[in-house]
């Protein structure tokens, strides 16, 4: 397999020096590899220098065909052809074709542009696309297919994405996986999407501890990582019982140096012995006391070593963890209930007549395509809206709910004011032990919420929502995944698989929603289609 593009002894640093990441050497064919990592590892940095826009720290980077970069549409008020730069090109061809061209245009039309474009958006699944509709009607998984099809116009032989499946829809997901998998060229994607990832052939993670390159996809890398937790664990325990040992050790001799010296003293006492061979006897051993001592200060000061790196090698390998609130509801009590419910805008039906309950601590997700109305529903269920027809039923017992700009967070200056402002009845030290169960201790309490990666603002959002005194027994969440790298993704799965409360999730990471336990769906079809609660 011919290398497509080859990094060589690649190191990164932020603009104020931090460094990423550093000797990694890559080579990638026709073959789909992922790129995994923390929030802030470096894995949209080495995208930049992979597409020629920034230079590496050190090492070289070779090019062997051409490479096309995933990027954000940019806004504009005019058409879908105004937003991937085609409308010019359209615009020549559409002349020619009424007969109104002239020599220049006939010289720069391009007759194979609208084939080429038909086929591109068919591949994102927008096959229907008309390139005459305005760009603002574009959901945010529609605007990232265009974005997708306009690099596959560039006909690259190395497609390089960064998290192409955020903000889509469950078609916009497969449309996005489909193209990868049957992609002929190379393929390097930054993606927390863990069904995405099964289907790559090589796993690079970037991590504090270095870069790793796996093969095999999402479950071979997983088993990997689990082994290497495990590992991990087994040498600080190692390291732990060696540092025990060898404190004994030490404690051992001062013991028998503290009898010696009992000894002694009572020999001398009795002065059945020459003072110059209980003087001789004692200098041997103070002098062996003292090796013998510096040598059990060398190995504990050598073993807490080791233990402090096994201890550091854990802390970046394990997740943290959540503690959620044990709220024990009841398996019978009803939290919310959909009676014939419609919902309308203007004079379209959104969607319905739609029923379901919730009762006890039932994990239900709330499915359908961009545009199906599923914030509107969580709207009914918070009491924002209120049906066009039907009822909704809501229980007294509180609920919260976490939209996706976690809006929770706005409105004060650090972690602290905000937890203080939400739940007034809270000192400043219950605040302070209420945000350490989320794991912001101490000075981290005091952040703020603009400074907090994606990871952490969940954490701090989850923080706010169930520290009530009452806390809520129904959690409902839009899309809490997106902007979420996987380590944070698994932190919040084993977060939400524990509580004992109801669960409403809207996402479209079919993984997730298996991982914490959703078993039913109310699925908002497509217009015009009836709306359904199915078995996940």
């Amino acid at each position: 397999m011919s290398s497509l593009l080859t990094l060589d002894q690649i190191s990164a640093a932020t603009p104020d020096g931090r460094a990423l990441f550093s000797n990694l050497t890559l080579s990638i064919g026709a073959e789909r590899v992922g790129l995994v990592g923390r929030n802030g590892a470096g894995k949209s940095t080495l995208l930049s220098i992979v597409a020629g826009e920034r230079d590496p720290a050190s090492g070289t980077v070779v090019r062997s065909g051409r490479i096309g970069r995933l990027r954000q549409l940019p806004d504009v008020d005019g058409s879908v052809a105004d937003a991937i730069g085609l409308a010019p090109a359209l615009a020549v061809l559409a002349r020619l074709e009424r007969g109104e061209g002239d020599a220049e245009d006939a010289a720069a039309a391009d007759w194979g542009l609208p084939e080429r474009l038909s086929k591109a958006l068919a591949d994102v699944g927008l096959p229907q696309l008309d390139p005459r509709r305005p760009a603002a009607s574009l959901s945010g998984g529609e605007r990232t297919r265009l974005a997708l099809a306009a690099v596959l116009l560039e006909e690259p032989d190395l497609l390089v994405l960064d998290e192409p499946t955020n903000n889509m829809d469950a078609a916009g997901r497969e449309a996005v996986a489909r193209l990868i998998a049957h992609w002929r060229g190379g393929v390097l994607v930054a993606s927390h999407d863990r069904s995405l990832l099964e289907a790559v052939d090589r796993i690079v993670e970037l991590t504090a501890t270095g870069v790793t390159v796996f093969s095999g996809g999402w479950s071979a890398f997983e088993a990997a990582r689990d082994a290497a937790r495990e590992q991990a664990a087994s040498d600080l325990d190692r390291a732990r019982r060696d540092l025990a040992r060898q404190s004994r050790g030490v404690q051992e001799t001062a013991e028998r140096k503290a009898r010696r010296d009992r000894m002694g003293r009572r020999k001398r006492a009795r002065g059945d012995e020459p003072k110059i061979l209980l003087d001789a006897r004692a200098d041997r051993a103070e002098r062996t006391d003292a090796r013998n001592s510096q040598l059990g200060e060398k190995l504990v000061g050598a073993a807490q070593d080791a233990v402090e790196r096994a201890r550091e090698r854990v802390e970046i390998l394990a997740p943290l963890a959540i503690d959620l609130p044990d709220v024990r509801v009841p398996a019978g009590r009803t939290l919310v209930a959909f009676h014939e419910v419609e919902l309308r805008r203007a004079d379209r039906k959104l969607f319905g007549p739609l029923s379901f309950t919730i009762e006890g601590p039932q994990r239900c997700a709330i499915a359908g395509p961009n545009g199906a109305g599923k914030t509107s529903l969580i709207r009914l269920i918070t009491g924002e809206l209120e049906p066009d027809s039907g009822t909704v039923e809501r229980s007294p017992h509180p609920a919260a709910f976490l939209d996706q700009s976690l809006t929770i967070l706005d409105g004060a200056d650090t972690l602290l004011d905000l937890m203080m402002a939400r739940h007034p009845e809270m000192t400043a030290n219950d605040a302070y032990a209420a945000l350490a169960r989320y794991a912001f201790r101490n000075a981290d309490a005091r952040r703020s919420p603009a400074t907090l990666s994606g990871g952490e603002r969940i954490r701090a959002g989850l923080a706010i929502a169930m520290s009530a005194p009452e806390p809520p027994q129904l959690l409902i969440l839009d899309e809490p995944t997106n902007h979420l790298d996987i380590a944070s993704t698994e932190i919040l799965e084993d977060a939400l698989a524990g509580f004992s409360g109801a669960l409403l999730i809207v996402s479209h990471d079919a993984a997730f929603l298996q991982a914490v336990g959703v078993a039913h769906v109310v699925d908002l079809a497509a217009e015009g289609d009836q709306p359904r609660v199915r078995r996940m």
